[in-house]
């Protein structure tokens, strides 16, 4: 017998991202602090205080549900982030040329 999933701390928002009840956390940024950070479901509460304990159990459940695709996303936000980023007009390199030389006395 299947069964569905069903998280009821959890909704999705217009883009079809889950969020945690009407708050303004996404299941992903809450599965990222525990994933990358290391983050315990206690720590979680500690550091969003504004969050119940079964609100960050339920964001817990569904990341360990769907570990693969949620850790993708992450991924694919970061990539989009880096593109966007603008590139750096001076390189460290060349700033630090720039002072080892105004520190000899050159120009």
């Amino acid at each position: 017998m299947a069964t569905a999933d069903v998280y009821p701390h959890l909704t999705a928002d217009s883009r079809g991202r889950m969020c945690v009840g009407t708050t303004r956390y996404t299941v992903a940024h809450l599965a990222a602090e525990h994933h990358f950070l290391g983050w315990t479901a206690e720590e979680l509460l500690r550091q969003h205080s504004d969050l119940a304990p079964a609100e960050v159990y339920a964001a817990l459940a569904y990341f360990h549900d769907h570990h693969d695709a949620i850790l993708a996303a992450i991924d694919a936000t970061g990539q989009e982030v880096e593109a966007e980023r603008p590139s750096p007009t001076v390189l460290r390199t060349e700033l630090l040329d720039r002072r080892a030389s105004k520190a000899t006395g050159g120009r």
